[in-house]
């Protein structure tokens, strides 16, 4: 049957199957309906079967499963880069016993895999499902191929990195650590050694970039130019495709300079800089150089194009592509939209952007994040029993919807029961006098319809709601003016350690960060919670602060609940922080009494930056030479006296607390 074939081939290509399709490459079956994730798409969809056949293909809101979009046809590819049959079965049993000798009984991944299960992190053993890997250069043949200026050191860094990773995991499998042990296959059995991946490259035709020279004095105009540490460039003709041309092997040079910005022009008062704009194509122009003006969108390149005609520009061109405004007779300026940041200069193009004229005042569209709403939009997000509060009477318990007859005409209303057997009938139009009740549905108690007792309830919890409120001003305005050290980094070595960072940030984390530094600059003290469920980054906004902070002389005391919790974190930060001139150490049951006093005399001292360690920071018998910033993990696991140490800390220190459970049930 169709349906078993989809099921069989989503197993076969690598699909795991849920109770409820949540992430990518999830799948589901629930009777004639088979729910899935494909890689690549944003939405999960569902496939509805009326026996063979199949009768619709609609996507679905994963936190929802509503269901939103129709499709016509669907293109599924694997999840996995390998299959599981017989015959990369016989493939990787053989490969592994080559590679490892016999395998031992409790060795989970030999055992699954021979039993053809899917197995956590199997990919690390590609190779031996498949007789041989391809890289990306077996797919690239002759294409042209360009070089950041970075790109061999990253490489170097990373083969390095990992060659590292594999020393390691080979040095732990003669040692006992209890369970399986990780047996990892050589690096040149998954990646490229580096003498290949530079004789793959020298094979291609290459363009290396350079960065650009900055614009000398004699030569304001750009022209030929060096890259820093360069040899001197040799301009070529631009190629039509845009792209300059060489032999197999060749590098090839460009001049290009730095481009013109105008920020003496926006920052001069009475100064235009629109003018000056003009004035600059023209003086381009004199000296037979094409000008280009590259845009964000579609509607800045109309507004600037209409400002750049009021200031007396007026052979401008729009063009869809570099070759299409390579193509423009010279005296005419084109208009593209392209995301650069900033211009630069060659011996016969300059480019300008947006940003050039206008400075860095764009902000760039981000998707809007979603957020718990906790009132309810339509009635199908009910379902009869749930207890719902209005606005006016309080909790009551949805029975269903009904159709009641009035002026003549049936009208549906949402029929809510309250105490002593009252009855409520909401017209469905008006389902926003209603939201959800959040606390714990067990010993919930249904209010009287035209009782006193919600109204008196909802007076008191206002009148708590203004004392705590007033409560709150008072500690920030005594904060107000406590002052804190001001705590910023230059951004090259900040920029550094960032990028020591093995993920992506997320939306949220970089909000998190960004708002974090902003604390630490202002002068004030900082007293922030960084609220995220386990593996959301919580611990890489604490590092960042951290880092900034030691890097300005100051101590940082990171403050855990249980001593696996200080070793986790000490072995992170350890990782991130190799390679700094920061002092870490660590205070826990774990540390031995010698190595305890010695960080307590270090910290004295001030030889020590950074300490991670339980509440035994907190004790009254350790002192902290210039404590900067304090770190709380996981805040609501610490006691009554724990907590009033950290009050009479923060007055003048930053505050960073972290938490994957920050609202107690009493809230709602």
């Amino acid at each position: 049957a169709p349906m078993a074939n989809i099921i069989q081939w989503l197993e076969l290509n690598g699909f795991n199957r849920a109770a409820t399709v949540r992430e990518a490459g999830d799948y589901a079956v629930r009777g004639g309906i088979v729910d899935l994730f494909a890689p690549g798409m944003d939405a999960p969809v569902r496939l509805d079967f009326f026996g063979d056949t199949l009768e619709s293909i609609r996507s679905f809101d994963p936190e929802t499963q509503r269901t939103t979009n129709e499709l016509r046809a669907l293109d599924l590819v694997p999840v996995a880069e390998f299959q599981l049959t017989s015959d990369t079965i016989r493939l990787f049993r053989t490969g592994y016993v080559a590679e490892f000798g016999a395998a031992a009984p409790d060795d989970a991944l030999y055992e699954a895999v021979t039993e053809g299960r899917k197995h956590a992190g199997m990919e690390h053993w590609l190779p031996l499902f498949h007789r041989r890997l391809e890289t990306l250069f077996d797919y690239l043949l002759a294409t042209p191929l360009a070089v950041e200026p970075l790109a061999e050191e990253a490489a170097h860094e990373r083969l390095a990195q990992i060659a590292d990773y594999y020393q390691a995991r080979k040095d732990a499998l003669g040692k006992d650590g209890g369970g399986a042990p990780y047996k990892p296959l050589p690096p040149d059995r998954l990646y490229l050694a580096e003498t290949e991946w530079r004789e793959r490259l020298d094979a291609l035709p290459l363009a290396k970039l350079t960065p650009f020279a900055a614009p000398s004095a004699h030569a304001p105009l750009g022209g030929e130019g060096r890259g820093e540490g360069d040899q001197p460039s040799r301009p070529i003709p631009p190629h039509p495709s845009g792209l300059p041309t060489g032999e197999m092997g060749d590098v090839i040079a460009v001049g290009a300079n730095a481009g013109r910005n105008f920020a003496t022009e926006r920052a001069a008062p009475g100064a235009n800089v629109f003018e000056a704009v003009v004035n600059h194509v023209g003086a381009l122009q004199s000296v037979g150089k094409r000008a280009v003006v590259a845009l964000w969108s579609e509607g800045s390149r109309e507004r600037m194009g209409h400002v750049l005609a009021e200031h007396g520009l007026h052979n401008l061109a729009l063009v869809a592509s570099w070759p299409q405004a390579l193509a423009l007779p010279r005296p005419q300026v084109a208009l593209a939209v392209l995301g650069l940041e900033s211009g630069f200069e060659t011996a016969d193009v300059a480019l300008i952007t947006e940003q050039d004229i206008l400075g860095e005042r764009l902000i760039r569209a981000r998707r809007p994040s979603k957020r718990a709403e906790n009132f309810i939009a339509e009635v199908t997000s009910l379902a009869a029993g749930d207890l719902v509060v209005h606005v006016d009477h309080g909790i009551g318990r949805f029975a269903g919807l009904r159709a009641i007859e009035a002026a003549g005409a049936p009208h549906d209303c949402l029929e809510i029961h309250y105490a002593a057997g009252d009855k409520l009938f909401l017209p469905v139009e008006n389902i926003e006098l209603l939201s959800r009740y959040g606390s714990e549905e067990a010993g919930a108690e249904l209010d009287r319809l035209g009782g006193t007792a919600w109204q008196a309830r909802k007076a008191r919890m206002k009148n708590r709601i203004r004392e705590i409120a007033g409560e709150l001003i008072k500690v920030a305005a005594e904060r107000q003016l406590h002052e804190a050290p001001r705590l910023a980094l230059a951004a090259g070595l900040y920029d550094e350690f960032c990028a020591g960072f093995p993920y992506e940030e997320t939306e949220d984390q970089d909000a998190a960060i960004a708002a974090v530094l902003a604390d630490l600059a202002s002068g004030r003290p900082m007293d922030r919670l960084i609220c995220g469920d386990v593996g959301f980054g919580k611990t890489e906004v604490a590092l960042r602060a951290a880092f900034i902070a030691a890097m300005n002389g100051k101590q940082v005391a990171v403050v855990v609940p249980t001593t696996l919790l200080a070793r986790q974190h000490f072995r992170t930060f350890g990782e991130r922080l190799r390679g700094y001139p920061v002092h870490l150490a660590q205070a826990s049951r774990l540390v031995s009494a010698t190595e305890l006093a010695k960080v307590k005399k270090g910290l004295a001292e001030g030889t020590i930056d950074i300490v991670i360690g339980t509440h035994a920071l907190l004790g009254k018998n350790i002192k902290f030479k210039d404590l900067g910033l304090i770190v709380v993990d996981e805040e609501q696991h610490f006691g009554v006296a724990h907590k009033e140490r950290l009050k009479q800390l923060r007055a003048e220190v930053h505050v960073l607390t972290l938490t994957a459970t920050p609202i107690p049930r009493t809230l709602q």
